[in-house]
């Protein structure tokens, strides 16, 4: 949130000068809109990828090569994507499939290449189970993934551990119904 506010105060602060503001999209590709007051009170609605306002109230859209030249000071202040990592788990376990043991060098070169301070570790399960049961063990498994990325170097104050049980599954489904997809452990490196 403070990514896309910190874009938009630019942008505003572009306008007040007079300038041109455009349109990107968040850093998970979403495409929001701004009204653009200009001096005479009229205004612009910029919805679409892309699109731009100078001093005039005709909206335009900018080539990517025009918002570089344009924005390039400010394009490069922008903070990176968040990574996230989905890790797989066996039926009412906290074994962790093999296709997800892969992923954690990448999780780990994903902290080191944007200095992280941020990493959230947040365990789920499907829908089987009583709502307790499942929470602890989406815990169980979230705090399986901590100690891993402790052990690989990632200090213990910057990585918060949640659980969220079976609640914000991934691929929704009737209460008691296994789905393999939803007993996973997020990564979020920000």
């Amino acid at each position: 949130m403070k990514k896309i506010l910190l874009l938009i105060i630019c942008t505003l602060f572009l306008a007040g000068c007079g300038q041109t503001v455009v349109l990107l999209p968040d850093l998970d590709g979403h495409v929001g809109a701004v009204t653009v007051t200009m001096h005479d009170g009229e205004t612009v609605v910029l919805d679409e990828p892309h699109q731009a306002v100078g001093t005039k109230p005709q909206s335009y859209v900018m080539s990517e090569s025009e918002i570089e030249k344009t924005f390039s000071g400010a394009l490069a202040a922008q903070p990176k994507r968040t990574e996230r990592f989905l890790l797989y788990f066996y039926h009412d376990s906290t074994k962790m499939k093999p296709k997800s043991k892969k992923l954690l060098p990448a999780i780990l070169e994903a902290y080191k290449d944007r200095s992280s301070t941020d990493v959230s570790v947040i365990g789920h399960t499907d829908a089987v189970g009583d709502n307790t049961y499942n929470y602890g063990l989406s815990l169980r498994r979230a705090q399986k993934i901590s100690k891993m990325l402790m052990k690989q170097g990632i200090p213990d104050d910057q990585i918060q551990t949640v659980s969220h049980g079976e609640e914000n599954p991934l691929i929704p489904t009737p209460d008691g119904h296994s789905q393999p997809k939803n007993r996973r452990v997020e990564v979020l490196v920000r």
